[in-house]
């Protein structure tokens, strides 16, 4: 009987665990000796990073002609259940339950949006952590483009200064002014808790986002978090009251729940303590992956973060691990020293910086090309052609624009 690796998770992690996997398997002459299968709701690859955008067309690319072209089998469901001990998972199928068997497994199931326990925040928030968020985010917009002009329906509220609340924050101007019409005044307002925003990117790239953000028109409060929110409005921690018909939560993620299923050390956001090799040590023949893990990047003390960046670099190393444990082959060790960010800042550009230190290295016009770069062509699924994807699949290749 062959052995089976299962890889759980259609995105960045996953997507890229597969095919790496499927890379050794196939170099090493394997492939009658080793079934590689993908599980997950749908066989598309959700464009995270760019939910935040007006236009959510193309977001959810099929990447079922490129597991095909691979040789990897795809099986339509979620995994429920891990059950390290007897190496099986439990597939809810559209139609069943199934208990499955592998040799080798690969959790690559990604993070989701944290929610704490906050008065009003699942009823009456909005979040861009999925495509289905953000399209409920978008109908929402359109449908308040149908109501009177009021402040509570022109002004929008994004709660969290990372990365993700910033891309949405800088976005929202002009995509309020194209609903709304040309003589609509939006208010919108991000909030943080830290005493600055984007201070976490470095003074220099911080002084940029809020050069970025004031060009924009777009309010700062900081300082300060959400402490409540209803239907027409969100009240802050310092007792302000905020009119608003729209606040989008971007104030954290944590791994999918499925780590839980996992023994061994977990961080604070739920990811698992991997090895070197991203192996979970204390389950034999697990692999954890992309947003589920957390390990150094270098020997400088630096770990990856809950990125596509990371993930896509994580992914590969997992696959080719996972095959080679079976194979009989050394393990490759993770490493992904270079460390680079763009980030989106709407009309007025983007802000480019390389290495933990957060140098800039582009800004503006410049950067906003990467950005676009980065966004429409090296983090869409390759092409379905076998020669092409296995060059690109192994352990040591990073991509960097």
């Amino acid at each position: 009987m062959n052995k089976r690796i299962i890889v759980a998770g259609a995105g960045f992690a996953g997507m890229w665990a597969a095919i790496s996997a499927a890379r050794l398997v196939h170099l090493k002459k394997a492939d009658d000796q080793v079934d590689i299968f993908l599980v997950s709701p749908e066989p598309k690859l959700t464009i995270r990073p760019r939910l935040y955008e007006a236009i959510l067309e193309s977001m959810d690319p099929s990447i079922l002609e490129v597991l095909q072209a691979a040789n990897v089998k795809y099986i339509r469901g979620r995994v429920i259940d891990i059950d390290p001990q007897n190496k099986t998972i439990t597939v809810k199928k559209p139609d069943e339950e199934a208990q499955v068997n592998f040799d080798s497994f690969v959790l690559a199931a990604g993070s989701q949006v944290f929610h704490p326990d906050l008065q009003g925040l699942k009823e009456y928030s909005f979040d861009v952590s999925s495509l289905e968020k953000a399209r409920e985010l978008e109908q929402h917009l359109q449908d308040l483009a149908k109501e009177p002009d009021s402040t509570a329906r022109n002004t929008v509220v994004v709660a969290g200064g990372g990365l993700t609340g910033l891309e949405t924050v800088t976005e929202m101007p002009e995509r309020l002014k194209s609903l709304f019409g040309a003589e609509c005044k939006p208010q919108v307002i991000i909030v943080d808790n830290a005493a600055r925003i984007g201070q976490a990117m470095g003074e220099k790239a911080c002084e940029i986002i809020n050069q970025a953000l004031a060009s924009s028109g777009i309010s700062v409060r900081t300082g300060v978090r959400v402490s409540a929110i209803e239907a027409g409005g969100v009240t802050l921690s310092d007792g302000e009251f905020i009119p608003s018909k729209t606040v989008i939560w971007t104030a954290g993620m944590r791994a999918n729940p499925l780590t839980r299923f996992i023994p061994g050390e977990h961080d604070s956001l739920g990811r698992v303590i991997g090895d070197s090799c991203l192996r979970a040590p204390e389950a034999n023949g697990i692999y954890v992956t992309g947003d589920t893990v957390k390990v150094p990047t270098d020997n400088d003390g630096n770990y990856n973060v809950m990125s596509c960046q990371h993930a896509m670099s994580l992914g590969r190393v997992a696959g080719h691990n996972a095959a080679a444990e079976l194979l009989g082959l050394p393990l490759h060790p993770y490493s992904q020293p270079k460390y680079v960010t763009c980030l989106d800042l709407g009309k007025w550009g983007a802000v480019y910086t390389e290495g933990w230190d957060h140098q800039v290295m582009y800004q503006g016009a410049e950067a906003k090309k990467i950005k676009q770069e980065i966004n429409t062509l090296w983090i869409y699924p390759p092409e379905p052609d076998r020669d092409k994807m296995f060059a690109v699949a192994n352990p040591d290749y990073i991509i960097v624009p």
